[in-house]
C-alpha cells in the first residue's frame, strides 16, 4: 500500500487526539456527582429527589439499595448530598471493588456480563432486607446499567428447583451474543428472575419507594434499565416467546430454561396495576442524552459544526457504520469541519469470537470505507468496558487500513470478532478503566 506523507500522518494523529478529547470531556461533564447535585438534596431532614419531597423524620426506617456498574459512585454521591446519618443501612452491588465504602453499607461484587455466586448472594441479601420493610419505611433504589447480572436470583424451574447458576450464565451468554437489542434481551431476563421486572418493588411493598436511575437504555424504555427491578414491566410472556423465536434462542438455551419456553411455563411479571407501584416513584437523573449534549459542547469548542443522529440505535454494527459514514459525507458537502455524534448502542451477533466489543467492531468496520480520507471515527462505551476487552472502545481514521497492513488484516479481525488485538497493536484503543458511570455508547465521527 502507498506510504502516507509525514505531515499527513501528523494531521491524522492530531484528529485522533481531538476525538479522544471530545469523548473524555463528555465523560467528565456527564458525571454522577453533578447529576446528584442537581437532582438530590437534603435540608433540615427533608430529602428532595427530582420534584418529590420526603420528610425523613416521618419514616421509621430508610433503607438504600445501590446496584449496577455505577453503584459505588451513586452511593458516594448520595452520602455527599444527604449525609450518612440520614439512612439506616444499605446494600451496594457492583462488578468492581469500591475505592471507598459508605459506613453502614454491605458490599457485594457481582458478575458482569454473566452472573456469579456473588450476584446470587447480593440478590438474596437485598430481598431479605426489603422483606422486613413496612409502610413506615422508605426504600431508596439507585439503579444503573449492568444490574441485570450483578444482582440476580433465578426463578424456579418446572421441578420447583432454581435454575442453576451454570445454566443461568449460559442463558446470559446466549442472549448477549444473539444480536438482540438490550430491551429484548432484558425482556427475557425479567421473566427468568426473582428480582427483575418489578419484583424488587413487590419485595419492598408496602414501603414508600423512590428509584434514582442512571440510564444505559433507550429513553422510551426505562424499565429495561437493569431489567427494571423496581418498575412495572411493559413486556409480557408473549413478547419473550416471540423474541426467542426471532433469534432461534430456545435451541441454544440450556434444557432447564428451554423447557420453560417449550411448555409455556414462564411466570408473568407485575404490571402497572400491581399494588407494589402505588407508593413508588422513579427519577432518571442521567442518560445517554446528557453524554451526547456534553460531547456536542466539546466538539463545538474544538471548532466543529455539530450534528446529532441517533437513528441507528440498536442497529447491527455494519449497517450503522454505513449509515453514519454516508450521513457524514452528506453533511460535509456544506460544512468544512463537521462532527457527527451518535448515541445509543449497536448490536453484534458473535459466533466463536475473539477479544473485542461492539464499539471496536463498529470502529473497525469504518476503517476500509474511510481509507485515505480526512475522516476520524471514535466509538466507545461510557462505562469504560467494551465487550470482553480491557478497552472502552477505539478510534480509526484514513490511515488505519494502511497501518494495519491492508484490507485483509482488517477483514479477518472483523470476521473473527477479534478487533482488540489489532487496535492494541496500533495504539488506537481507548482505555479508561471502569468509569463508575454507564450512559450507553458514543460514536463521534469527524470530517475535516
Amino acid at each position: 500500500m502507498p506510504d502516507i506523507a509525514p505531515e499527513r500522518l501528523q494531521q491524522f494523529a492530531r484528529m485522533r487526539d481531538v476525538a479522544r478529547e471530545i469523548f473524555t470531556a463528555a465523560l467528565s461533564n456527564a458525571s454522577i456527582e453533578s447529576a446528584f447535585a442537581r437532582n438530590v438534596h437534603c435540608e433540615r431532614r427533608v430529602l428532595r429527589i427530582g420534584h418529590d419531597l420526603h420528610d425523613l423524620d416521618s419514616y421509621h426506617r430508610v433503607f438504600v439499595v445501590s446496584m449496577g456498574k455505577a453503584a459505588h459512585t451513586m452511593a458516594a454521591a448520595l452520602e455527599a448530598q444527604i449525609g450518612g446519618s440520614s439512612f439506616e443501612a444499605g446494600i451496594v452491588a457492583s462488578s468492581v471493588e469500591p475505592a471507598s465504602m459508605v459506613r453502614g453499607f454491605r458490599y457485594f461484587r457481582g458478575g458482569h456480563p454473566t452472573p456469579t455466586p456473588e450476584s446470587i448472594l447480593a440478590a438474596s441479601a437485598i430481598l431479605k432486607s426489603l422483606d422486613s420493610l413496612d409502610s413506615s419505611a422508605l426504600a431508596i433504589f439507585m439503579i444503573s446499567g449492568g444490574g441485570s447480572s450483578i444482582v440476580e436470583k433465578p426463578v424456579a424451574t418446572l421441578n420447583d428447583d432454581e435454575i442453576s447458576l451454570p445454566d443461568l450464565a449460559a442463558t446470559y451468554r446466549t442472549l448477549v451474543h444473539s444480536g438482540a437489542p438490550i430491551a429484548e434481551i432484558n425482556a427475557i431476563r425479567k421473566h427468568l428472575s426473582a428480582v427483575k421486572g418489578g419484583r424488587l418493588a413487590q419485595a419492598a411493598y408496602p414501603a414508600q419507594q423512590v428509584s434514582i436511575l442512571v440510564s444505559d437504555v433507550p429513553d422510551a424504555t426505562p424499565d429495561a434499565l437493569a431489567s427494571g427491578p423496581t418498575m412495572p414491566d411493559s413486556t409480557s410472556i408473549h413478547d419473550c416467546e416471540n423474541i426467542a423465536a426471532k433469534y432461534n434462542l430456545v435451541e441454544q438455551f440450556p434444557k432447564s430454561v428451554a423447557d420453560l419456553f417449550r411448555q409455556h411455563a414462564l411466570d408473568e411479571t407485575p404490571k402497572s396495576d400491581d399494588p407494589a407501584f402505588v407508593r413508588a416513584r422513579w427519577w432518571t437523573v442521567l442518560s445517554n442524552q446528557v453524554a451526547i449534549d456534553e460531547a456536542a459542547v466539546a466538539a463545538t469548542r474544538a471548532g466543529f459544526a455539530v450534528e446529532v443522529d441517533n437513528s441507528c440505535d440498536d442497529w447491527p454494527y455494519d449497517k450503522a457504520a454505513n449509515y453514519l459514514l454516508d450521513r457524514l459525507r452528506v453533511l460535509r458537502r456544506s460544512v468544512s469541519r463537521i462532527c457527527l455524534i451518535s448515541g445509543g448502542e449497536v448490536t453484534v451477533t458473535v459466533r466463536n469470537g475473539g477479544t473485542g466489543g461492539r464499539n471496536q467492531q463498529f470502529a473497525l468496520a469504518c476503517a476500509e470505507p474511510i481509507s485515505g480520507q480526512d475522516i476520524t471515527v471514535l466509538s466507545a462505551g461510557t462505562d469504560g468496558i467494551d465487550g470482553n476487552s480491557p478497552a472502552a472502545g477505539a478510534v480509526v481514521d484514513g490511515t488505519t487500513l494502511n497501518r494495519a497492513g491492508g484490507p485483509e488484516a482488517v477483514r479477518f479481525a472483523l470476521s473473527t470478532f477479534n478487533a482488540y488485538p489489532l487496535f492494541d497493536t496500533l495504539g488506537d484503543t481507548l482505555v479508561t478503566g471502569p468509569t463508575g458511570n454507564n450512559l450507553r455508547d458514543l460514536r463521534i465521527l469527524l470530517a475535516y
